[in-house]
C-alpha cells in the first residue's frame, strides 16, 4: 500500500471488482453518450421533454442508495487501486473521456477520442481540458516512477489549437529535486504537437512524515 494515497483495501475480491466494472462501466459509458447527445441533439421539443422525464426517472433510481462521500481510491488485494471517480480516468465517471494510461520505458501515454462535450473554441478542445489531460498523465508518470506528489505547478505552452477527435497525451519524469518531481509532456494530434507542459509534483509534508514514521516502525 502506498502511504501517498493513505487508503485501505475495501475487502472486495477480484471477482466482485470485475462484476462491479462490468456493471458500472457500461452505465458511465451510457451517460457519456447521453452528454454527447445532449450537446448535439436537434430533436423535436416533445422528444426532448420525454428524454428529460426519463433522465429524471433514472436519476431518482440511482439516488436510492448513495455513497456517503466521494469515491476516493479503493485498494485491491493485489496492491493495485481503483480511482473510478477520477475526472480523467474514472471508470464510473461519465465526464472522464476516459483515459487509459500506459507505461513503457519511463513514458506514460494515453490515447482518447475527445468529442463535443469538451469543446472550447469552435471545433477545438477547451484549453482547460487540455490542461486536465496533461495534469493527469504527467502525474501518472511521476507516480509510476515511484516519485508521486500533488500538483504544485503546471505550466502549459499552447502551440496550436487541439482539434476535437483522437489525440495522444504523453508524459515522463524529467528530474527529481528533493520532494519535488519535475515531469514534462505533450498533447499530439494528426496536426502534430498542440501543447507541451512541465509539471512540478510535490510530496505533501504529512505524507512524508507518515512515511518516516512507518519506516521507523519496521
Amino acid at each position: 500500500m502506498s502511504v501517498f494515497d493513505g487508503h485501505e483495501a475495501d475487502g472486495k475480491s477480484a471477482e466482485e471488482i470485475e462484476a462491479d466494472a462490468a456493471l458500472f462501466g457500461p452505465l458511465a459509458s451510457s451517460v457519456r453518450s447521453l452528454i454527447d447527445a445532449t450537446v448535439l441533439t436537434d430533436s423535436e421539443p416533445a422528444d426532448i421533454e420525454r428524454a428529460q422525464a426519463l433522465i429524471t426517472e433514472a436519476t431518482a433510481l440511482l439516488n436510492r442508495r448513495r455513497m456517503p462521500g466521494p469515491f476516493g481510491v479503493k485498494w485491491n488485494a493485489d496492491g493495485s487501486r481503483r480511482s473510478w471517480g477520477n475526472a480523467v480516468v474514472g471508470l464510473r465517471n461519465p465526464i472522464a473521456p476516459p483515459l487509459k494510461v500506459h507505461h513503457h520505458d519511463g513514458l506514460a501515454w494515453a490515447e482518447a477520442e475527445i468529442g463535443a462535450p469538451y469543446e472550447g473554441p469552435p471545433g477545438l478542445v477547451h484549453g482547460g481540458v487540455v490542461a486536465l489531460l496533461l495534469d493527469q498523465v504527467l502525474g501518472a508518470a511521476a507516480d509510476h516512477a515511484g516519485v508521486p506528489g500533488m500538483t504544485g505547478t503546471l505550466t502549459i505552452r499552447y502551440r496550436k489549437g487541439t482539434r476535437l477527435g483522437p489525440l495522444r497525451v504523453e508524459g515522463r519524469v524529467d528530474r527529481v529535486e528533493g520532494v519535488k518531481t519535475f515531469a514534462v509532456g505533450q498533447v499530439l494530434t494528426g496536426d502534430g504537437m498542440c501543447a507541451e507542459a512541465e509539471g512540478v509534483f510535490v510530496l505533501p509534508k504529512e505524507v512524508r512524515e507518515l512515511a518516516e514514521k512507518l519506516g521507523q516502525q519496521r
